[in-house]
């Protein structure tokens, strides 16, 4: 209309469009304030006083948890845990910190620190010999991921009688040796008299060990708790160790088949290398630090 000044001419007595999608300035939100734990050495700035230091502990005073912060200069001060406190100019809340708990180590069965998704090594030239099946089952169900990890091989002699022979047509030497579990290893016995033939053969002494339990069979190096007996039951001198054992436990015990179950029976109770006598479980320990050593 002439005459009348335009709208944009008048000032604005109303303030801006209440339906405008712009917030004016002082209605825009401020910072949202994050939590962050209260770590020790975290530099923070108290908001109120422009105290700034590092965190040194935080603790419970007179119910309120309180942390406590020093500056350059070694002053401390302590604020009340919560609000009110900035980072890089950033507003945050100090949060108390929970304790980070060490990663639990998995173990193998031997009490090594299992080693997840470890591909076997390449077998190595040493050995180890033990005399039987049973030998052999018993030392892979406990130490068989360390002698994959290690790339050790376990062979049975199916008995010590031939063992001389058997050494030497292994030929030891320090890239290759040998390390030989024998049964009943205790002064007098057959045993510990060809361990000590073993040990006068050429190229025998560093490369060649030769170590044993004092059981007849490996069966009694298994803790006879873990049958539900106080002690292997006694087997009278000419009497097989193990139908003289199925006998006494009340088991089978009319043939090989029988004695196979029994054994397998043992074997499933055995978890770990605590299920297993010191006088074994410590043997097989040297041996494979004796066949690994670079």
């Amino acid at each position: 209309m002439p005459g009348v000044p335009a709208a944009s001419s008048f000032p604005d007595r109303y303030g801006r469009d209440v339906l405008s999608s712009t917030p004016p300035a002082h209605h825009r939100r401020r910072p949202v304030a994050t939590e962050v734990p209260a770590r020790k050495d975290l530099v923070v700035e108290e908001a109120s006083t422009g105290f700034t230091g590092a965190v040194t502990r935080v603790e419970k005073i007179a119910g309120e948890l309180v942390v406590e912060l020093e500056d350059g200069r070694g002053v401390r001060r302590t604020f009340p845990l919560g609000p009110g406190f900035m980072i890089d100019g950033k507003p945050v809340v100090l949060t108390r910190a929970v304790a980070q708990q060490a990663p639990v180590r998995k173990r193998s069965a031997s009490g090594s620190v299992y080693v997840e998704g470890a591909r076997a090594r390449t077998a190595r030239a040493s050995r180890i010999w033990v005399e039987g099946t049973h030998d052999a089952e018993l030392v892979q169900k406990v130490w068989g991921h360390d002698l994959r990890i290690e790339g050790v091989v376990v062979e049975q002699l199916e008995g010590a009688d031939n063992l001389v022979e058997r050494v030497q047509e292994f030929a030891p030497s320090p890239t290759r040796r040998l390390g030989i579990l024998v049964d009943h290893l205790v002064p007098g016995s057959k045993e510990s008299r060809i361990a000590q033939q073993v040990m006068r053969l050429p190229g025998a002494a560093g490369n060649v060990i030769v170590l044993g339990h004092p059981y007849v069979d490996v069966w009694q190096a298994v803790k006879p708790a873990r049958v539900g007996l106080d002690r292997w039951p006694h087997v009278p001198k000419g009497t097989d160790i193990k139908i003289g054992t199925l006998t006494a436990l009340g088991w089978p015990h009319g043939d090989k088949h029988d004695v196979g179950l029994g054994w397998k029976r043992i074997l499933e109770t055995v978890r770990s290398y605590a299920d297993v006598e010191p006088t074994l479980s410590g043997r097989i320990e040297e041996l494979i630090d004796f066949v690994t050593v670079d």
